[in-house]
């Protein structure tokens, strides 16, 4: 009688799903976190503008100038967001830059003090003080930083940013494009939205972890109660 194999450990599905969670990140210049935010956001800007239409007050030309606006407004929240993008990653690199920088000048309980403060809360908790000594002195081998400037990964952060919120734009607006009724345009240009909406949160819930149908849910949920809002308020 042949032994029966053991069973997977539980811990395998956890360790699988954090290790998806990490590589899918890594040497990405924007992460999916950073992507479906992006997506998300647009698509709710879309919903405020399309909601606000009032289909008994307003004509086909009206409609296209609330669309124009709205493609106006996601493309300066475009260009903003690609501006805050660079100076994150700035402000980020430096305060970098000024750790390592006081790692390499301070003494050895200067620096493990340095080196904890600046470790995320989860990773100082298990950090000993054996091991914050033994990385404070490996960071005072380390060569000097370089300088913080502006790099070809900051543009390309931000050219990304940019571009992800103002495709979000065009999808909800396709239908006014090609159906002539501007109610069944309006009603349609809704759902497709909606359906969006469900699409980034399902997929930013497999890149986070969380339980993607829920979350893909929870941003259709936003999106009808905008919708449902706006609706009920005029539109």
């Amino acid at each position: 009688m042949s032994p029966t194999p053991p069973s997977p450990p539980q811990a395998a599905t956890p360790v699988a799903r954090a290790l998806r969670l990490v590589a899918s990140g890594r040497n990405r210049v924007l992460d999916p976190v950073e992507r479906f935010s992006e997506i998300i956001f647009g698509l709710i800007m879309v919903l405020t503008f399309t909601g606000s239409i009032s289909i008994a007050e307003s004509g086909r030309q009206e409609i296209r100038d609330v669309l124009a606006a709205a493609l106006g407004c996601n493309v300066a929240w475009g260009i903003i967001d690609g501006v805050m993008y660079i100076v994150t990653s700035l402000v980020d690199r430096a305060r970098r830059f000024t750790v390592l920088e006081g790692l390499r000048a301070a003494g050895p309980e200067a620096g493990r003090a340095i080196l904890l403060a600046a470790l995320p809360e989860s990773v100082a908790a298990l950090t000993d003080e054996a091991d914050a000594n033994r990385m404070a002195a490996r960071a005072r081998t380390l060569p000097a930083p370089a300088p913080v400037r502006i790099g070809a990964d900051d543009l390309r952060g931000a050219l990304g940013s940019c571009l992800l919120v103002v495709a979000a734009t065009l999808p909800p607006t396709l239908p006014f494009l090609f159906v002539r009724d501007a109610e069944r345009a309006l009603r349609l240009s809704n759902a497709v939205a909606v359906v969006s909406l469900f699409f980034a949160g399902f997929y930013l819930g497999k890149a986070t972890g969380v339980r993607p149908f829920f979350l893909g849910l929870a941003m259709v949920v936003l999106g009808a109660v905008l919708v449902g809002l706006t609706i009920a308020l005029g539109g």
